[in-house]
């Protein structure tokens, strides 16, 4: 396929007084430096040719330009920055006019904010969310939007991140017309009533200003937002709070200055490179899977869900808050009430946090229907079987259910400890079978892992339509198949476990990673799952992987002294009578621990730094044996895992750690003789040749 040249990406025609400059630079028409270039070269052809009165700027394909191409940032930009892009077209001496469509986003809006006049199509989105990747925009959008839509309006779209509609936007004056009929058609009218005389357009410099009409009161919301506690990471909202202000008290030159250079520091910060990370590493998500996959036009109305445990009824749950019918098939009738019980009261807490209004419930609840066999197949769509792992039964029921389920039809298997290979070979449907691992609980599943082959067409089209409805984000692992989510989890609590063996208590290794950034320690989560979940009593490590004996006689007294989590009201923790108390360190466990080894302390710093050491070595003997692609990919089932995404996943973390020095405690700890500390031989590789693991992600 043959590259773009930059006459291909930008066009530009004149016609009766009219230059229109058009974006062409497919999929979203990202402003990266052949654009710019070509759009400055437009505008400025534009503006030296006296038979051109009025200016066009617009995209086609499906949108205006989201946003600039963020592979560019924190590198050395080649001229003209889009800063310097903007301001020459707010600078221009002829009226440009924006005709936007689709999104509208980042520096793509920051553009538009440069030209004189602003035309939307309806149902256009507008939003500067650069604060979700730890910037704040930084091609004059702090400056130029709270002058020209006023302070409120400003700080909400930019501290928030989330778009605003047309309607709003012509309401606040963000835009200054919604089109009635073809866009382009209404914006070059308007273009041609300007060069005929029938209109004139104020030239962008000239407009007037009336978001700084209210001095104190923009004083006093800018005040108001700096006094909302954030998080020590949040530093992007601060500096967003900082621009937005001179953009009241300093000269428009010096506001743009004083925006760059905040722009500039904050593009360097670690936070700022970890969600950049992750936003591309959530991009290159999809390529995993074939291309015919991702661009199927599979229609999915309805699907059914075959088993209604925790996975089964958590994925009913959420398909039917996305719309579709579900058909809930028990395999006896006791099993069907019980999963029925379950989606009833994910429903329920779902209205009482305020995430679903009971009418909204009652019409999910009546696009649910029951079976209590396998014989409901033939009107579903998809088909996903949700049971235990246990092989023997999975598999006769995969069986089973390939008798019944029309030829063509897509099957999907969730399982946590499966055998991917195994399930496809029961189901007998290579090309319409595939298996997902997903954690737990559905409701906040964001990354799922698929393993099917590139025939798999059928299933994996199927898996990628459920996903697009579920808000699921897919990711094959390989080249070798297998999941490695649940081999991640693994390692997590081996390290942790690691961690109690050197003398550290479970609430002390929680305590550390939650100060890190994660929602919840291994021992907190361990205690919400239970010893008895697969995720524990059935681990996935390396082939030389060993669990820690320290860890493991601990884990053999708790299960003998029913200590199997907060269910059962005591695990690593005590949670009072009923279980539904607050947690709180257990002595007993502090007792037993130290019949089992010393008590020493080991600090927070280290506890993290052995932690991030253990899961980046893990990842990078994975890369070596074919089970992920890339250490992006490993980011991704991290982020998945809820890792903080402003740590950009356990790689990114390592990264920004330095290799060399991880490196040197991975050797100092395989020193004792523990196999599970043995650096793989990537890390050698790497610093040797001075790189790091996100340089594998571009290899």
């Amino acid at each position: 396929m043959n590259e773009l040249t930059e006459q291909d990406l930008v066009g530009y025609v004149v016609e009766d007084g009219l230059a229109t400059i058009t974006i062409a630079n497919p999929p979203v028409n990202a402003l990266g430096q052949a654009v710019r270039r070509s759009v400055a070269s437009g505008l400025a052809r534009a503006l030296s040719d006296d038979e051109v009165g009025v200016i066009l700027l617009a995209a086609d394909g499906r949108s205006w330009p989201v946003g600039a191409d963020i592979r560019e940032f924190g590198t050395v930009t080649v001229g003209p920055g889009l800063p310097d892009l903007c301001a020459a077209l707010a600078a221009a001496t002829k009226p440009v006019i924006a005709a936007l469509h689709g999104s509208a986003l980042g520096g793509g809006l920051e553009l538009a904010l440069a030209c004189a006049l602003r035309i939307a199509a309806p149902g256009t989105h507008l939003g500067l969310p650069e604060v979700t990747l730890g910037l704040l925009p930084g091609a004059g959008g702090t400056q130029r939007l709270p002058r020209l839509a006023g302070i409120d309006l400003a700080l909400e779209m930019m501290l928030g991140g989330k778009p605003i509609g047309t309607e709003r936007a012509l309401q606040v004056g963000l835009i200054d017309r919604i089109a009635s009929g073809d866009l382009l058609a209404f914006a070059r009218a308007i273009a041609w009533d300007h060069v005929d005389g029938r209109e004139v357009l104020a030239l962008a410099s000239a407009r007037p200003q009336p978001g700084l009409k209210a001095p104190v009161a923009y004083l006093a919301a800018i005040a108001e937002a700096r006094a909302v506690r954030r998080a020590p990471h949040e530093i992007a909202a601060q500096r967003i709070i900082d621009c937005a202000e001179a953009a009241l008290l300093l000269p428009p030159a010096r506001g743009f200055v004083f925006e760059r250079t905040a722009f500039q520091d904050l593009v360097q910060t670690p936070v700022a490179r970890a969600l950049r990370h992750a936003f591309l590493a959530e991009r290159g998500a999809g390529h995993s899977l074939p291309a015919a996959a991702r661009k199927s036009d599979f229609a999915l109305r309805h699907l059914a869900i075959v088993g209604g445990g925790p996975i089964g009824a958590g994925i009913a749950a959420v398909a039917l808050t996305a719309g579709l019918g579900v058909t809930l098939i028990g395999r006896d009738p006791p099993g069907l009430a019980a999963g029925l019980a379950r989606v009833a009261r994910l429903q329920d807490g779902a209205v009482a946090r305020g995430t679903l209004d009971r009418e909204r419930r009652e019409a999910d609840w009546a696009r649910l229907s029951a079976a209590a066999s396998l014989d409901s197949l033939g009107d579903t769509d998809l088909l996903i079987e949700a049971v235990g792992d246990d092989p023997g039964p999975k598999e006769a029921l995969l069986r089973a259910i390939t008798e019944r389920l029309p030829m063509g039809r897509p099957l999907l298997s969730v399982t946590c400890a499966g055998a991917p290979d195994r399930l496809a070979l029961a189901a007998g449907r290579p090309d319409h079978h595939a298996s997902l691992w997903l954690s737990e609980p559905v409701s906040r599943a964001a990354l799922v892992e698929i393993v099917a082959p590139d025939t798999a067409l059928g299933a994996l089209a199927g898996a990628q339509a459920l996903a697009g409805r579920l808000g699921w984000r897919l990711l094959r692992q390989g080249p070798q198949p297998g999941f490695y989510g649940r081999r991640f989890w693994t390692v997590l609590q081996d390290a942790a476990d690691r961690c109690l063996a050197v003398g550290a208590l479970p609430h002390e290794v929680d305590r550390a990673l939650r100060a890190w950034g994660l929602p919840q320690g291994p021992y907190e989560r361990s205690d919400v799952f239970g010893l008895d979940h697969v995720l524990f009593a059935r681990p996935e490590r390396r082939p030389d992987g060993l669990a820690d004996p320290v860890a493991e006689a601990l884990r053999h007294w708790m299960r003998a002294e029913g200590r199997l989590g907060r269910g059962a009201e005591r695990g690593y923790y005590d949670y009072g009578a009923d279980g539904g108390g607050a947690r709180k360190p257990d002595p007993v466990i502090a007792a037993q621990l130290a019949h089992l080894r010393a008590r020493q302390g080991l600090a927070e710093a280290s506890i993290i730094r052995r932690v991030i050491a253990a899961l980046a070595n893990d990842g990078a003997w994975a890369i070596a044996a074919g089970r992920v692609r890339k250490p992006a990919d490993i980011d991704l089932v991290a982020m998945g895992a809820r890792f903080p995404r402003w740590r950009g996943g356990v790689m990114q973390a390592a990264d920004e750690a330095g290799l060399l020095g991880l490196r040197n405690i991975l050797v100092a700890l395989a020193g004792s003789g523990d196999g599970f500390w043995t650096p793989a031989p990537l890390w050698d590789e790497l610093i040797r040749e001075g790189r790091r693991f996100g340089d594998l992600n571009r290899d």
